[in-house]
């Protein structure tokens, strides 16, 4: 299972545009890509989103690649200052027991 994140800096006065964005839901249907998991995070001056399933990076690029989808990103574009970035996964813990898949509790990745 791997997990990447994707981090944007909102620019200022954005923040409740975005948060009526997150609450429209996904424009792309996480379990159809893929995904077992997906998250958004929002903070005061930044978003942050969780990508978790198999093959995830190139699950990732698939979406960045169909046109479809990408056109629905565009909503974003006036929210955000600069490009967003990735993140990858180097360390994740968890406890025995509560995933649920049967991946090892901590896992280090190399980038």
């Amino acid at each position: 299972m791997q997990r990447v994140v994707v981090t944007a800096k909102l620019k200022p006065g954005s923040h409740e545009a975005a948060a009526e964005l997150l609450r429209a839901g996904p424009q792309y249907d996480p379990g159809e890509i893929g995904l077992v998991r997906h998250g958004v995070y929002l903070g005061s001056s930044e978003v942050v989103f969780l990508f978790e399933g198999p093959d995830v990076e190139n699950r990732l690029r698939d979406i960045l690649n169909d046109q479809a989808v990408t056109a629905s990103f565009a909503a974003w574009g006036p929210l955000l200052e600069g490009t967003p970035s990735a993140a990858h996964e180097l360390y994740y813990w968890e406890a025995a027991g509560e995933s649920a898949d049967s991946a090892a509790s901590a896992t280090s990745n190399d980038a």
